[in-house]
């Protein structure tokens, strides 16, 4: 099963700990891919996207300093898709995490019932 999940974070987040100590006592030992370092492109967000059923505005950090620097709550409503991925694709820290990205789905926040029906 790991070999199909994908799971980000941002190791110092604490919210990505608690996600990562649930999938390593679910016995899922898919690495953490830090969003910083290794950010998403465009083309990864477009398919997670449309894997995950979720409006676009679900993958951006919206309590993040960075968003609310760049006034994104405004600024998204007049955004075409297209200007969202990338702007989501400039800095990791600005995507929703921690994410999961199993074959079946997309989660993006830890909500360990979520995360748990996955294993169940």
């Amino acid at each position: 099963m790991d070999k199909d999940i994908l799971f980000i974070g941002y190791p110092k987040c604490s919210t990505c700990q608690k996600a990562e100590k649930f999938l390593r006592a679910h016995g899922c030992e898919a690495p953490m891919r830090d969003i910083k370092t290794e950010k998403p492109t465009v083309q990864e967000l477009r398919t997670w996207h449309a894997k995950s059923g979720l409006p676009l505005k679900r993958f951006f950090n919206t309590s993040g300093m960075i968003y609310r620097e760049l006034a994104l709550k405004d600024k998204l409503p007049a955004m075409t898709e297209e200007e969202q991925y990338a702007v989501l694709a400039s800095d990791g820290m600005l995507v929703k995490r921690p994410l999961l990205i199993t074959k079946d789905g997309v989660l993006t926040g830890f909500r360990e019932k979520e995360w748990a029906a996955l294993f169940s």
